[in-house]
């Protein structure tokens, strides 16, 4: 049987981008796991030695031939492309044939392969210039079994020089996470020397995989959506709802520069695979490094700096001071619009379109992040609504119990409307302790502090209409460093010299000017930083106070302003605006699942 694997041309071998393909333990793991997906892998067990600087990695993929084992480890040899313009077609992890060929001059190589159309499987090992040294027959289920031994064990000095083993350790286990976010469908089990490490379990999407990466998240705190359609720029994934007669996916690009070897055209076509856009909650999960913002590209994480950047930018005065999103974005583009050949791991690229890509990313995080009934009766807060009821539980006569399996609570997917119904308005209630508003919904009761969602409302509003407003009689300011007259300057306050250590402003907020301690609140705008911050501290201050009793009117006036807000999840300094029980929760707390007898009516 002739091999698929083949030699690439010289003209080819001379545009791949050169360099070291194998400098860690990570990107063994790295290449040969991409290798194990290339071949249709759904299961992937890797093994590692690390003091003994060797490395297992077994697949139940399609697996080679004889022929294509004794053509794998030769240099620039590859079934993936076959000429140059197939560079630009790259729908492969790997492509360059240099991995297998890099790894029989730094160590010892074996691989033991069987492809499903053979009764059995071969062992081959490699010399140094991957040619086959050994070739024997072997009983072996159809996939493929790569073993790498004493790695640089012929480079000792470079060995040397490696990072502690522990540090490459967390390397190897965040390659194979990035991986596991990229592909799903894939099982990953792990071994360090004899003993398991750890699993990652295969799942629809990744809203499965980040819970089993992040133990802190729940996968009610994540939600998942789809980028690029035509009208929103985003698809709910929980849905699955398309408009009828309309294409889900409908991003068109257009090259904003120039490639350096550019493709012979670019599509004006729609996406060909949904794009996901995965993110924590603001109000339920953030980070304190800006450590899990992943974009990834065709099933690669890389690096994209300004789309990492469109990321931060859309969380702005979403978070707590400090704090970072959980974001894993995961773009499937054509081809031709993707340069892989810019970094011999391939970590950093070259995008066509990354504007358009940017503007369709940010209508998706405004998407996702907007209360909308398709993604209201999921069950967010889980913790917080267990920890109300086990903190009311000891002032009643039983304890709380587990539903039983014959329970017949209502499920929140369920109930799930599709994304094009409109928003379920709040009734208002009552205020508790003239700090909260309690409302009813449909799906269960919301609880609302006031102050804050009052101060989203007027954040957005000032936001879009920031406007200064001359004094008739001008606010007379004492005592005003050389910093805060040019911070006052800066957004735009006229202030001037009134006498010794006097200022008079002359302008100042429309929010603010009928206000009784206007003087104090112009102060705290001179310590801001930026226009932003002015914005921020203009709302903060101009918002319903707690303690401020209202009438119901005012109440329900509150809550659909703030239902209307572009982010009213949290308030511009981080926190979280609303608590949501479900009737649900209510349901199994008072034990309507319990059958105690027809006569009592229930």
């Amino acid at each position: 049987m002739s091999s698929i694997i083949q030699t690439l041309p010289t003209d080819v071998v001379d545009l791949i981008a050169a360099g070291e393909v194998i400098d860690s333990l990570a990107a063994v793991v790295r290449e040969l796991a991409e290798n194990a997906l290339d071949a249709g892998a759904t299961r992937i067990t890797i093994s590692l030695w690390p003091e003994q600087w060797c490395i297992q990695i077994a697949d139940n993929g399609s697996g080679m031939t004889l022929a294509d084992l004794e053509q794998a480890a030769i240099a620039h040899s590859t079934s993936k492309i076959q000429s140059s313009q197939d560079l630009w077609q790259i729908s492969s992890l790997g492509f360059r044939g240099e991995a297998l060929h890099s790894l029989a001059q730094l160590a010892q190589l074996e691989l033991c392969s069987r492809d499903s159309t053979s009764s059995n499987g071969w062992r081959v090992q490699y010399t140094a210039q991957g040619e086959p040294a050994q070739v024997e027959p072997i009983a072996l289920a159809p996939g493929t079994i790569v073993t790498v031994s004493n790695l640089f064990g012929n480079w000792l000095p470079r060995r040397a020089g490696f990072p502690p083993l522990t540090q490459q350790l967390r390397l190897i286990q965040q390659t194979i996470q990035q991986l596991a976010l990229c592909h799903p469908h894939i099982t990953w089990q792990v071994q360090q020397g004899d003993r398991p490490w750890f699993n990652i379990w295969a799942g629809t999407s990744a809203q499965q995989i980040l819970p089993q990466i992040l133990r802190e998240v729940q996968v009610g705190d994540l939600r998942e959506v789809r980028v690029g359609s035509r009208e929103s720029g985003v698809e709910s994934r929980e849905s699955g709802v398309e408009k009828p007669g309309e294409p889900s996916e409908a991003l068109t690009y257009l090259p904003t520069h120039p490639p350096t070897h550019p493709p012979t055209h670019l599509p004006t076509h729609p996406l060909t695979h949904p794009s996901t856009l995965l993110l924590g909650l603001p109000d339920r999960c953030h980070r304190r490094r800006p450590d899990w913002i992943k974009v990834a590209v065709n099933g690669r994480v890389v690096r994209v700096a300004e789309l990492e950047q469109t990321i931060l930018g859309a969380f702005r005065r979403m978070l707590p001071r400090d704090r970072y999103p959980v974001c894993f974005l995961h773009l499937q583009l054509p081809p031709n619009l993707v340069d892989w050949n810019r970094h011999p791991a391939k970590a950093e690229i070259y995008l066509h379109s990354l504007l358009n890509i940017q503007q369709a990313v940010t209508r998706a995080i405004d998407h996702a992040l907007h209360l909308q009934n398709h993604t209201l009766p999921e069950a967010p807060q889980t913790a917080r609504i267990s920890h109300l009821i086990k903190a009311a539980e000891p002032k009643g006569h039983y304890r709380s119990i587990p539903p039983t399996p014959d329970s017949r609570l209502p499920t929140p997917d369920s109930r799930l409307p599709t994304p094009d119904s409109p928003l379920t308005p709040l009734k208002a209630l009552a205020q508790v302790h003239q700090m909260y508003i309690l409302a009813e919904h449909p799906t269960g009761v919301w609880l609302v502090e006031q102050h804050i969602a009052h101060e989203r409302v007027l954040y957005e509003q000032l936001s879009d209409r920031w406007q200064l407003v001359p004094l008739e009689s001008p606010v007379i300011l004492n005592e005003l460093s050389l910093p805060q007259q040019e911070q006052l300057h800066r957004i735009g306050i006229e202030i001037e010299l009134f006498g010794d250590r006097l200022w008079a402003a002359r302008s100042m907020p429309e929010a603010l000017v009928n206000r009784g301690d206007r003087v104090d609140a112009i102060l705290e705008l001179s310590l801001g930083g930026d226009l932003e911050s002015a914005l921020v501290a203009t709302a903060c201050r101009t918002a319903i106070r707690n303690g401020t009793p209202l009438s119901l009117m005012e109440m329900q006036t509150l809550l659909d302003q703030w239902q209307q807000t572009r982010n009213p999840r949290t308030c511009p300094h981080g926190r979280p605006i609303y608590l949501q029980l479900q009737e649900s929760s209510l349901s199994r707390f008072f034990r309507r699942h319990w059958v105690i007898g027809k006569s009592h009516g229930i």
